[in-house]
């Protein structure tokens, strides 16, 4: 029997081709991680022209603490805070953003003059209260030498003026008042102890540093005769 010839080699054969070598990019950024940049671009500018989330965080600085016991129920409540949330985190990106692009930060807008009264409404009632709570008895109140001290924070010139009835913003570091001024500003400072009454005593130094915003008090006290 004639054995029938089989040619081993296959017509249809090719040679593995060698695998394509892929490009870096130039630009040192991956398609991806543009892609995820550019989402949240697009999120962070959309987040500071929702009017939607603008008109949920205006209502709750309206009502305040209210706005929860206003709610249908505490879950929308608590959606709100979350929105919220988020809402300030994309304002945050987007600032920061605005922030690299310009090279500048904006200044903030002035005060309005019920903004101004309001806020050193509220910093003159902490530093009287805190004065008041340092003026107890001590022998050292019989000679009115009593030692005080008050320190706060007051990041606005324009508002620590107002603090002290003063025109225009603070341009000094450290400015002595008398007594009669400082109370004229802040309102009549006194403590009652057992069988008498403690006030102050002295001129008032009066510190602040525009930068930090830090401002201290500091006079004496004692029986006031």
């Amino acid at each position: 029997m004639i054995e029938e010839a089989h040619d081993d080699s296959d017509a249809s054969f090719e040679p593995p081709k060698t695998p394509a070598h892929k490009r870096k990019s130039t630009s040192g950024v991956s398609t991806s991680k543009k892609a995820k940049i550019a989402s949240s671009s697009s999120s962070a500018s959309s987040g500071v022209l929702n009017k939607q989330y603008s008109e949920l965080a205006s209502s709750v600085l309206a009502n305040g603490a209210n706005f929860y016991t206003k709610s249908e129920n505490q879950d929308a409540a608590s959606d709100a805070a979350v929105t919220l949330a988020g809402y300030t985190k994309q304002l945050e990106v987007a600032l920061g953003e605005a922030f690299k692009s310009s090279g500048a930060i904006p200044a903030a807008e002035p005060k309005t003059g019920v903004e101004l009264t309001a806020a050193a409404g509220r910093i003159r009632k902490a530093a009287v209260s805190g004065i008041k709570k340092q003026m107890s008895w001590k022998p050292s109140c019989k000679t009115n030498s009593s030692k005080w001290s008050y320190d706060g924070l007051c990041a606005d010139r324009h508002v620590f003026a107002t603090v002290l009835r003063l025109d225009g913003p603070i341009t000094w570091k450290m400015k002595k008042f008398t007594k009669d001024e400082f109370e004229n500003a802040l309102g009549n400072i006194t403590a009652s102890v057992r069988y008498d009454t403690l006030r102050i005593t002295s001129d008032i130094n009066v510190r602040y540093n525009s930068e930090s915003g830090e401002f201290k008090f500091s006079g004496s006290y004692g029986r006031g005769y």
